[in-house]
């Protein structure tokens, strides 16, 4: 997997396209809250009142302020893909090398395991949990990240096991070095493009399902949530809200989801040699 990455990621339209977007949303995220003109849970606005110099995007139903709102919904949706992303490639990166370097009985285990985990619903799973416990985001986020990592692991141990025939790794272990020092300096970071795609495809899929979840209403109504913010929009649709209110969010998540998107392509194309062969480049 040695290729000129900084020379062909900065030439790529899916990337350039993608890192624009994702310093936008990082700007909006980190200085948007701090700035918002109004408490997004403050209801003591009229409500339902069209967009002004004072409310850019008028206010909700419960007279609160939409676009401090939605700031804060982008922030907590996009908190919550990332948490998942990063927890599902961990726990995929350690399965999946442990799994391809270890071989026999390891493998068939770790293996069977994700093969289970693939066959369940994760969306079932997390609607059961969130309806009959109602735990916190982050609990569901744990539970998300426990099912998603199946396919990160599947990816992993398929390059271990063609990187264990590789001369440089059977050189260490014939010198004597340990699976640990061999997993640590010679496997972990020639995987390191795996890991940026895994993350994205994951971080992309979470975004996706706390915003379904919201929707759905199985989490706190006080959490602000793009999911929620549409939810609460579409009771309304007969009213002439859908372009301040309803669309925001809808707006948002799409490019949230387009976003990781982009980025995953870009990734993929230019550190996949199989998908490089494909398209000629």
């Amino acid at each position: 997997m040695r290729i000129d990455f900084h020379q062909r990621i900065f030439r790529d339209t899916w990337f350039i396209t993608g890192i624009v977007l994702a310093l936008l949303f990082a700007i909006a995220i980190i200085l948007g809250p701090p700035l918002v003109p109004f408490d997004p849970w403050d209801m003591s606005f009229v409500p339902i009142s069209q967009p002004s110099a004072t409310h850019i995007l008028g206010t909700n139903d419960g007279g609160q302020d939409i676009f401090s709102e939605l700031l804060y919904a982008v922030r907590n949706t996009a908190a919550f893909g990332l948490v998942c992303g990063l927890i599902a490639l961990l726990i995929g990166a350690i399965v999946g090398v442990t799994a391809g370097w270890m071989g026999g009985l390891v493998d068939m285990i770790l293996m069977r395991i994700a093969d289970i985990l693939l066959a369940i619903p994760a969306v079932m799973i997390l609607i059961l949990t969130a309806a009959l416990f109602r735990p916190s985001p982050w609990v569901l986020a744990l539970i998300l990240s426990g099912m998603m990592w199946p396919t990160i692991s599947k990816a992993i141990r398929a390059q271990t096991l063609t990187m264990k025939e590789s001369l440089h790794v059977k050189a260490a272990a014939q010198i004597g070095a340990g699976n640990w020092y061999i997993i640590r300096r010679h496997l972990m970071p020639e995987l390191f493009p795996l890991y940026l795609i895994g993350f994205a495809a994951k971080a992309r899929m979470a975004m996706f399902m706390e915003a379904s979840l919201a929707f759905l209403g199985l989490f706190d109504p006080a959490r602000k949530s793009l999911g929620m913010m549409i939810a609460y929009a579409v009771k309304y649709y007969y009213m002439d809200i859908w372009w301040n209110w309803l669309m925001p969010p809808i707006v948002c998540l799409s490019l949230l989801i387009m976003t990781v998107t982009f980025l995953a392509i870009s990734l993929e194309k230019v550190l996949d040699p199989r998908l490089k062969e494909a398209l000629g480049s």
